[in-house]
Formats: structure tokens, sequence, C-alpha cells
């Protein structure tokens, strides 16, 4: 069999990590897929195994790398899941604690002790001080582990999102690095700059040579250790999940809004060479490449197709998340059942950490088939949320929401997001845009497409317009339900009964 010129996308998911690789064509030669495991030690915590992470990672590489032919990888890049915290030490390689996901919301309280601070932060780094980001997740561990922090001043300890640490573990501990993209998920990365903030580092009490290096998205980082493939493959180019996705749907100027679909549900548009702010948004860089800076706002879910693995997983209601697709889910009525999905509180536009996930509006009358409906309109509705944030700062409604990630294959709630929103919402022919997106930038900077012939492999697979006798005041009063329900579920963090033990008098 003979092998074409392939690249390469390593995707390192929440719940699991894929490699792809992508012909000049844009065709996609091979791929593999390795499940993660989720760790949840406490209620409102999420972590992962680094090692797990690292080997589920190679094993689907080495997998794709295999069947593509290692002589026909012309270069590859990484994007990932950014704010997910971890630390290890730099002689062992061994992490010192496991990686805090990006879901995480244990730090909520220190959060909420630099509430006097939030202008400051938001004018630095674009965000707003929330358990999300990386800052308060890394004085966590190290607040465990080196409280002094002396072994981080001495450079003992590495942080890093994962791409820098599997991009640590493929050069053989030989490069410690990132890019702006997921620098500026940190709380720590000043976006004018364009450089880690000294008095940010200050404020969260993080050592800067626990850092690493920034260097521009499209940079060639350092080839993958020969050892592992029998030849040195150039990583050319790493990005945010989310931002790889904006790139892969061709979101290089402010006229398209993306959101992918995923474990969450991000959404951003380009905003150029000048970031702009918004009080329950996040500015972002987009990229960097050819040394000149891209940036976003972004609107970020932190539950999205996560709510139907909840409903497969811990309650069993359903076999198949594919069945959230069927005729049986869009004939269903929302009967006023709403289902607000605060597992680890609320992201954009409400930020909302001390918010709890609940249904409202049961019935006698309620079923499976309607709880199952309310999950699939959460999604619909909570990008709705972000839409009308975007206003402000767009303008005016865009004309279409290109939208990505596996969720998309759920043909109900893409119609139902094209009726709620009044606009046509357009899914991408290739599901893994996130990986198409770092394959295009990783394949521009190393010659392998220029962005005329990368631009031309992007393609719709289908439009969903809304219904052409679709009730716009229905639709409004339906949404005009949701945010009630999203009231109804603000501050029950709070509500927590002590454990039956704790009511028993022992002296009675």
């Amino acid at each position: 069999m003979k092998h074409e010129p392939v690249i390469i996308a390593l995707d390192l998911g929440t719940t699991g990590n894929r490699a792809v690789a992508f012909s000049r064509s844009g065709g996609i030669v091979a791929q593999a897929y390795r499940r993660l495991t989720q760790h949840y030690p406490q209620p409102g915590r999420v972590e992962h195994d680094p090692i797990e992470l690292y080997r589920t990672s190679l094993s689907a590489l080495r997998e794709v790398v295999g069947k593509a032919g290692a002589e026909q990888v012309h270069a590859m890049g990484i994007t990932n899941q950014r704010e997910t915290t971890i630390i290890w030490d730099r002689a062992t390689g061994r992490p010192v604690h496991r990686a805090i996901v990006w879901q995480d919301r244990r730090t909520s309280a220190h959060c909420e002790a630099l509430r006097s601070s939030r202008t400051a932060v938001k004018e630095k780094t674009g965000l707003i001080i929330d358990p999300y980001f990386s800052a308060t997740k890394i004085a966590w561990i190290l607040d465990a582990i080196d409280p002094d922090r002396r072994r981080s001043s001495r450079g003992e300890l590495l942080f890093g999102t994962p791409d820098t640490w599997v991009l640590w573990q493929l050069t053989g501990g030989a490069v410690h690095a990132t890019e702006p993209s997921n620098a500026s998920r940190t709380m720590l990365f000043n976006i004018k700059k364009l450089e880690w903030d000294d008095e940010l580092l200050g404020l969260f009490n993080i050592p800067a040579a626990l850092l690493p290096h920034v260097y521009d998205s499209d940079t060639l980082f350092d080839v993958v250790d020969a050892s592992l493939f029998n030849r040195s493959i150039p990583i050319a180019g790493i990005a945010g999940d989310q931002q790889a996705s904006l790139f892969g749907q061709l979101g290089w100027d402010n006229r398209t809004i993306k959101a992918t679909y995923g474990t969450g549900i991000f959404m951003l548009v380009n905003t150029g060479d000048t970031p702009r702010f918004t009080d329950n948004l996040i500015t972002t860089v987009a990229w960097k490449r050819a040394s000149q800076v891209n940036y976003a706002l972004e609107g970020s879910l932190f539950m999205g197709g996560a709510s139907i693995q909840w409903l497969q997983e811990n309650l069993g209601i359903i076999d198949n998340p594919q069945a959230t697709g069927s005729e049986t889910i869009a004939s269903a009525r929302n009967e006023g059942v709403y289902f607000v999905p605060a597992f680890q509180g609320l992201g954009a536009p409400y930020w909302a950490p001390d918010a709890r996930a609940l249904i409202i509006g049961l019935s006698r009358k309620t079923d499976r088939t309607t709880i199952i409906r309310a999950a699939v309109e959460a999604m619909a509705y909570q990008v709705r949320d972000v839409v009308e944030a975007f206003l402000p700062a767009v303008g005016t409604l865009p004309r279409r929401i290109r939208a990505d990630g596996g969720a998309t294959r759920n043909e109900v709630l893409m119609q139902f997001q094209a009726d709620l929103l009044g606009i046509p919402v357009v899914r991408s022919a290739v599901m893994e845009t996130t990986a198409l997106g770092v394959a295009g930038i990783a394949g521009i900077a190393s010659g392998f497409w220029d962005e005329k012939s990368f631009a031309a492999i992007v393609n719709d697979e289908r439009v969903f317009d809304p219904a052409p006798d679709r009730d716009r005041e229905a639709y409004d009063r339906c949404y005009a339900g949701w945010k009630r329900a999203v009231q109804r579920s603000l501050g029950w963090a709070e509500c927590i009964c002590p454990q039956a033990s704790e009511l028993v008098n022992p002296n009675t």
C-alpha cells in the first residue's frame, strides 16, 4: 500500500486523547482514540492521572503513525484541554499530584478571597477570577507539596498544561514550553505584553521558575524523540483546543462565531489584533503566528455533552448517547422541565462557582424522555446565553453559527439551536475541527499547506435553518423559563446538610 504525506494532530481532550493524520486534501488517513480515566475524589473536584494522560496520547500517536507510515509524517501539532494543571519534578519526570482538570472547583474560596483584585486581573489577563483557570490550581498544589516555595523557586518543579507536559515527554525532557493561547488561560500571562506578569505571580504566590517558556503558536518547538518512532518528527504548532477549533473553522476575522459542542461548550469570535473586554466574557489570545497576534472573545460553558454522559453513567436512563438525537426525543414535549447542568458551577455569562445542577418543573407526567430532552435543550439555551453576551462587542446577531464537536451529530440539538437563535447553524464536515485546526497551524508553518490551500479543504456538512413556521415568541418564552431555572440554581453550594452520622448526639 502506497502512503501519502500527512500532518498529524495530537488532540489532548478531557475524556480522551486522539491522534489524527490529515492528507493534503484534508482527508483523514488514520485516527485513533484512547479514553482517559476521570477521577472525582470529592464533590466539585475532577482529576486526571498525568502518566495515563501521556501514555494514552502516545498509544494513539503510535497507532496513527504506524497506519500512515512514519516516513510520510511531514510534521505534527498538539492541541489540548487548556486550564488543566500539572506539576512535576524536573529531575525524575514524575508528577507531584494528579492533574487538576479545568472543570475542578476546589479553589472557589481562594478565588473569592481575591475579589478585590478582579479588575486588575481582568485588565492584564482578560480573565475573570475563577477556579476554571490555572493560577489557583497551581497555588493549591504548591501549598500541599511545596508550601514555602523553595523547590519551585529553585526550578526543581515544573508547571504545564497538557500541551507542555506531553511536549516535555515527547522530547525526552528537552523542551519545557507552551504558546500564547494556552499561556493566556493561566491567569498569570499579560495578554497585552505577551509575557508572564510579575505582579500576578506575586498575587498568587507562584515562582517564575516554575513556568514554561512561551513561543509563537507556529514555532518549530523541537522534534519527537527519535527512539519513539525510529525517526524525528517535527512538532511545528501548538494551540489550545478552542483556539485550534476557531482556526479550523476559518475564524480568521470577526465574521465567524464558532461553537464547539464537546464535554463543555466553547464559543469564540476573533477580534483581530486588538483585545476587546466585556464584563461577563473571557478575552483570550487566539494565536500568535508569524509573530502576529490575534485575540478572541470567548464564552466557556462547563457542561455540554458531559450532561448526557452523566445521564448515561450516573442515572442509567440512556444506554447510548446517540439515542438523544432519535425521533422519540425529537417528539418529546418540554412540559416546562428544565435541566441546569451546573455540576461544577456555571461559566459564562454567570460565573457562579456556587451554583449547582438542578432539574426543575417535574410533574407526575414527567418521564425519562422528558428529562433527556431537557438535557439536550440545556446545551442550546447555554449557547444562546453566550450569543446574547457577544452582541455588545460584535454589534449585531451573527449571520450563522459554525458548529463542531461530537454533540453536533445530534440533529435534534442542531435544529433546536437554529430555532432558538433564529439563525442558521452550520455543521462542519469534519467533526474533529480542533484536530484539523492545529494540523492547519502546523501544516502552514511547515510548508505542507499555504493559507489558501488549507482554507479550500474546510467544508460544511449541513446547514440547519430555522423552521419556516417558527414561533419566535414561543421560543423566547422557553428561553425565559431557562433564565428562571438558572436563577434557582445560584448559591446552592451553600445548602449542604451534615451527614446523618453528624446529626446523632453521642450523649443520647
